[in-house]
């Protein structure tokens, strides 16, 4: 495991950065990793590595996968992979629809329960911070778990009809 920092510069980079994330978090044993983004369009959930090291993950006892959004409602279509994914999954994955005056201000972060954070700071030019400082992912617990508590379940595994 690299303790190098990712530096974010680019799309591509914001992209291999969340995935180095999601490994520090996996090889630090993490039991909750946090993602958060208006509609995670840009984040490689449909990667099928990156679905084999969450599939390790959440096999083991009391894992989470929180995700939260402003809107689920492209999903489906950007990520086929994912979403099929979740639905073996759902028992372990939480997902939550920020209140719509937060959703505005949602950052794109991923956070572990540990020390582990990767955030985008400036999309339009691609720039962005990945930390191994257990404050500064303290702090980002703290700041989602605000938005969290106003949030909704969102994105149901099954559709019901009538």
């Amino acid at each position: 495991m690299s303790d190098k920092l990712p530096v974010i510069d680019s799309l591509g980079a914001w992209q291999q950065a969340l995935v180095w994330g999601l490994d520090q978090a996996l090889a630090r044993k993490a039991r909750r990793i946090t993602c958060v983004d208006t509609d995670f369009e840009t984040w490689p959930f449909d990667d099928p590595a990156v679905l084999e090291s969450l599939t390790g993950w959440l096999r083991l006892p009391q894992r989470r996968l929180v995700l939260l959004a402003a809107d689920y409602d492209e999903m489906p279509r950007r990520l086929p992979r994912f979403t099929a994914w979740r639905r073996t999954f759902a028992h372990a994955v939480d997902v939550w629809q920020a209140a719509e005056e937060l959703a505005p201000g949602l950052p794109s972060v991923l956070v572990d329960d540990g020390s582990v954070s990767v955030q985008l700071i400036d999309e339009q030019h691609w720039r962005g911070r990945t930390s191994l400082a257990a404050r500064t992912a303290t702090l980002w617990r703290e700041r989602i778990d605000v938005v969290l508590q106003r949030s909704d379940p969102a994105w149901p595994v099954h559709t019901l009809g009538l």
